[in-house]
């Protein structure tokens, strides 16, 4: 788990300007809070507007992403007001609160967009129950939304906006094919309603304070995952990973008693773990919640080890919640979902050696570095389809080892295809025509597997020769090559040929359709 959180590769450094730019952000917001001379309730429910406006709004464009962050007020103040209208009124709340979870689900249907806009609502609502909002309150907890939100923006469209010189790979979407309820956004929010609504009743038998902390887990479980085996595992994550954070809270948190400046520190650690980590670990980013969460209930005067252990059992039921739901509602198969995945994987493969090809044949405006990124977070949601058939308790052996062999050979084209990147982007390596051809089998060896037509390669036009078709890339590579840029891309073209060769016996064990060819 360690290594899967701090030695994941980090293609560009982009997960640490991420962590680093949202601890900035979120610092300077809460600041002028504080300089504002809002309580700190206020002040805490901008660090969170910030902390989501940073974390959650995902578009491919810089625009893109200053249009949704100026659309979260839209959404979420209408959402506070009547979170806190329905304070005294426990049965309107509950529904309410039912339906924005069942709403903020179904927007993902709507892509980045909606997905971001969902979960400001969601977390809106929630906040408000986290703090015990009332209505009085609202003028300045909108104030210190705005002006966070406002923070947040500066930072990122101005301060640090790194996405103008290294543009954001386009974001990867879930599947969401089909209509009614066949499709899978519409099953999400049907299973998330009716998991939210057991985690709402259940939680309250153990609180009548604390309760939200089960629906929060349950939506949490929902967010990013697809198939019933994918939730199932987040919710195992997501407990595990609570259960560690309250062991480190027990020993950070609680000692501090709510000490302004250490509590401070420890929160921003916690930011950048959670910034850090989210992409490659939901186990370590739910440590960092849970941490962060207890150094604030301290701020607050509202911490101690009786109030942890509680947050354990809530985060329970809300994580058993889901099971019912997912396994009965509705369910989406854990096949049909992988088998989308991996397949966008190799077209992205595909996209990144057309990418290479085109700068390896002299176009100045082809790079595949922009593609590498882009495949890092699809294989991350592999790995995480994947993650119900290689965990240790999966009774499924065959398909297990299966679902490992594919995961090992995706990850050696990862590596080959950030290695190729590299190489292309040398000027010595350009011009090269057995280069251009070695990316031309390569590319086939996709299209075979993905039975991709010739004229639907991705990626930008170029022209490529054909090249023999009895040579392989090996065959292509002199032996005096070997020490020069290009000889270096025909090593990593020819180990990324020898793997997508390889991926074709455990796909076809899986029940996938690939070419007798391939």
């Amino acid at each position: 788990m360690l290594k899967t959180a701090f030695v994941a590769p980090d293609p560009g450094r982009a997960r640490l300007r991420f962590a680093s730019r949202a601890v900035l952000g979120i610092g300077l917001a809460v600041a002028l809070c504080g300089l504002a001379g809002h309580s700190l309730p206020s002040a805490v429910t901008g660090g969170l507007a910030a902390l989501l406006a940073l974390f959650t709004v995902t578009d491919p464009t810089v625009r893109g992403q200053a249009v949704t962050t100026a659309l979260l007020p839209v959404v979420g103040l209408p959402v506070l007001a009547l979170a806190a209208v329905l304070h005294d009124t426990p049965v309107a709340r509950d529904l309410a609160f039912l339906a924005v979870v069942g709403a903020g689900a179904y927007a993902r249907r709507w892509g980045p967009r909606g997905h971001s806009l969902g979960v400001f609502a969601f977390m809106t609502f929630f906040a408000a129950q986290f703090l015990g909002t009332v209505p009085a309150q609202l003028p300045e907890l909108y104030a210190a939304v705005l002006m966070s939100l406002g923070t947040a923006s500066a930072v990122r469209f101005g301060l640090w906006c790194y996405e103008r010189r290294s543009p954001a790979p386009m974001a990867v979407a879930p599947p969401t094919g089909g209509t009614g309820l066949a499709r899978i956004t519409t099953r999400q929010a049907l299973q998330a309603t009716v998991a939210a609504g057991i985690a709402l009743v259940a939680g309250q038998a153990l609180s009548d304070q604390r309760w939200y902390w089960a629906v929060g887990a349950t939506w949490w479980v929902f967010v990013n995952t697809t198939s019933r085996g994918e939730t199932l595992v987040r919710g195992f994550r997501r407990f595990l990973g609570t259960v560690i954070g309250i062991v480190l809270g027990l020993l950070v948190a609680v000692p501090l008693h709510g000490e302004p400046v250490a509590t401070a520190v420890i929160v921003a650690i916690s930011v950048f773990g959670i910034f850090y980590s989210a992409a490659v670990s939901y186990t370590w980013m739910m440590l960092a919640v849970t941490v962060m969460a207890s150094a604030l209930y301290g701020v607050l005067g509202l911490l101690d080890p009786a109030l942890l252990v509680l947050r354990v059992t809530e985060t329970a039921v809300g994580a058993l919640g889901a099971v019912p739901a997912v396994l009965l509602v509705l369910p989406v198969t854990t096949h049909s979902v992988t088998d989308a995945w991996v397949e966008r994987a190799l077209r992205c493969v595909h996209a990144c050696t057309a990418e290479a090809a085109a700068r390896l044949a002299g176009s100045p405006t082809a790079g595949p570095a922009r593609r590498v990124v882009e495949l890092e977070q699809i294989l991350a949601r592999v790995r995480l389809s994947l993650a119900p058939l290689v965990h240790p308790l999966s009774p499924l052996r065959a398909r297990g080892a299966r679902a490992r062999q594919v995961l090992a050979l995706l990850d050696d084209c990862a590596r080959e295809v950030r290695a190729l990147a590299s190489v292309a982007a040398d000027p010595e390596a350009s011009h090269d025509a057995r280069l251009v051809a070695a990316c031309w089998r390569v590319e086939a060896a996709v299209e075979a597997l993905t039975a991709l037509p010739a004229e639907a390669r991705p990626g930008p036009a170029h022209t490529t020769p054909d090249p023999p078709h009895s040579a392989s890339a090996e065959q292509l590579l002199p032996p005096p090559a070997h020490g020069l840029p290009h000889g270096h891309a025909l090593s990593h073209l020819h180990a990324l040929e020898q793997a997508l060769l390889e991926l074709a016996v455990p796909l076809r064990g899986s029940g996938r359709r690939v070419p007798t060819g391939a």
